[in-house]
């Protein structure tokens, strides 16, 4: 399976994906889209959403995990990474790519194994899981590698339980 992790954002989208077979966990490729400060919303979205598309069709992923936004204190913020995540799911949508959406205490709690983690202790755990040299830059790289990561354990535990006879 491929999974495409997703931390969404309109200045910088962190990208990561992975290949799981069975447990094992491997990166395929990450890095990040950004945007630059002072163009209108409008192309920055505009950029987003083409990049995304290209995105989707170089790696063809099973599906997509995306972070669940979260109230920010920042409102205008927080309205501008909801458009930027909304062309994302347009995106996703268009290639025919489910998605799972995560909560950053999700998120944590299925990479470090604490829903109340450290952001150096998500990036050092998404280093060792898959290999890593580093861990990677920016932040937000190593935010969509953890997201792809939780699906990757999630889907396992869902797979399992349907195994078992149980609705998930």
């Amino acid at each position: 399976m491929i999974i495409l992790g997703i931390d969404p954002g309109i200045a910088i989208v962190g990208f990561g994906v992975i290949e799981k077979k069975g447990s094992q966990l491997k990166p395929v490729q990450y890095g990040s889209i950004e945007t630059k400060a002072g163009l209108r919303t409008e192309e920055r979205l505009k950029q987003v959403y083409e990049a995304m598309q290209h995105i989707l069709e170089k790696y063809s992923p099973n599906v997509m995990a995306i972070e669940k936004l979260f109230f920010n204190k920042n409102v205008t913020t927080a309205f501008t990474v909801g458009q930027a995540r909304g062309v994302m799911l347009l995106a996703a949508e268009q290639a025919n790519v489910p998605v799972a959406e995560y909560t950053p205490l999700q998120v944590k709690q299925a990479v470090v194994g604490y829903g109340k983690a450290e952001k150096r202790q998500v990036q050092e755990m998404v280093r060792m899981l898959l290999n890593l040299q580093q861990a990677p830059k920016p932040d937000d790289v190593a935010d969509a590698l953890a997201i792809a990561i939780c699906h990757g354990h999630s889907a396992q535990i869902e797979g399992l339980l349907k195994l078992k006879g149980k609705d998930v």
